[in-house]
């Protein structure tokens, strides 16, 4: 899942975010060695070699942490409802009610009628209203997805992914 290549586009940006992240104390180290360096204070060497293997593990340790945040699938909003798993709290005939991560919901289903207690997936939605399929009745895949989420029963809607 992660990217190890630093030639990607990806990659590149993650590495420029940790670089801007660490900028301001780059610069703050620079400001104190310079006026540690105008005082008539100097540090040997292996003080700044020291220092510089220091910016070095926060520079890494920063881009390690940062690589699976940036590049995390956004989970809010109108495209982390899609693929969510629910069950069915009302018969879905098409309309009815379902529970998602502990809400209910109002939801349409792009099958047949679904009953209670059935696991359903989200695969678009309108407003607040949910359309959904049958969990076990996938196909499974992007194909399936594609599939069933092209046009919405009833309201001739083309769902475009949301």
């Amino acid at each position: 899942m992660e990217d190890r290549l630093i030639g990607t586009k990806d990659a590149r940006r993650t590495l420029l975010t940790v670089f801007v992240l660490l900028l301001d104390e780059i610069v703050l180290v620079l400001i104190v060695l310079f006026v540690l360096w105008k005082l008539g204070i100097h540090l040997p060497l292996w003080a700044l070699i020291l220092l510089v293997v220091a910016l070095g593990v926060c520079f890494f340790a920063l881009y390690r942490l940062m690589v699976p945040i940036l590049n995390r699938k956004q989970e809010t909003g109108r495209e982390g409802m899609v693929d969510l798993e629910g069950k069915v709290v009302t018969p879905l005939t098409p309309e009815g009610v379902i529970k998602v991560r502990g809400e209910l919901w109002k939801a349409s289903s792009t099958d047949a009628s679904i009953s209670t207690d059935e696991e359903v997936i989200v695969v678009g939605l309108e407003g607040l209203r949910l359309f959904v399929r049958r969990k076990n009745g996938a196909e499974g895949g992007e194909g399936a997805r594609k599939k069933d989420a092209e046009i919405i029963p009833g309201t001739g809607r083309v769902n475009r992914g949301c």
